[in-house]
């Protein structure tokens, strides 16, 4: 029997999808495949501008990272345990994970044997070998189609790929200046009464005298 997911997992998901919704990661699409389940999300990759991928729109695929991996010691994989899967990792450390992959592939431990052999000779000839190259750039014009399909419009420029987040009301609203000025406006007015104060008594006190 299949173990039911804890009310503690389902919140988690919910601020977790939330917090992407209200602060995309740059080079992603999410969203949930079905709004009544919290563990099935369709996530597109954007590829990255600059890039052999550029343009690019993929949404399946295998892909092999440490931190997906369980944190057990195999000195076989050439990776720590500390590179492993730990509690404190989230959607959003994944999805950070995954993009880095096509700028920087791990080719010692990969996926794809082949693919990671091609990449290799790609990088060594400095670009002239360009079985790998060729491959790619079939795979990003064969995307195109799934991005119309989906609607969706794949950033090509830097400007069009980051994203600028939005500041926040109480940041833009509030003129901090004009809040220290008045607070030390109204301490030096108190302080300057009671001077005034002070000195009319030891005046008042020296008359008496």
């Amino acid at each position: 029997m299949a173990q039911q997911p804890t009310s503690g997992a389902l919140r988690a998901l919910a601020l977790e999808f939330k917090s992407l919704q209200e602060e995309p990661v740059e080079g992603f699409r999410v969203k949930l495949t079905n709004d009544e389940n919290l563990f099935e999300w369709e996530v597109a990759i954007f590829g990255p501008p600059n890039t052999l991928y550029e343009g690019g729109y993929f949404k399946n695929g295998d892909l092999c990272v440490s931190i997906l991996h369980p944190p057990i010691d195999d000195p076989q994989s050439g990776e720590l345990p500390c590179e492993r899967w730990n509690p404190t990792q989230n959607v959003r450390t994944i999805l950070l994970s995954v993009i880095s992959l096509l700028n920087e592939p791990n080719t010692f431990s990969p996926a794809n044997v082949d693919a990671s052999v091609m990449y290799r000779r790609w990088k060594e000839s400095r670009g002239k070998d360009k079985e790998y190259e060729n491959i790619v750039r079939k795979q990003v014009a064969a995307s195109r189609s799934e991005a119309e399909k989906d609607n969706v419009v794949v950033p090509t420029t830097l400007d069009e790929y980051c994203i600028r987040q939005k500041p926040r009301p109480q940041e833009s609203e509030t003129d901090m200046t004009d809040f220290y000025v008045d607070d030390y406006g109204d301490d030096f007015d108190d302080e300057e009464e009671e001077e005034e104060y002070n000195e009319d008594d030891e005046d008042s006190g020296n008359e008496e005298s």
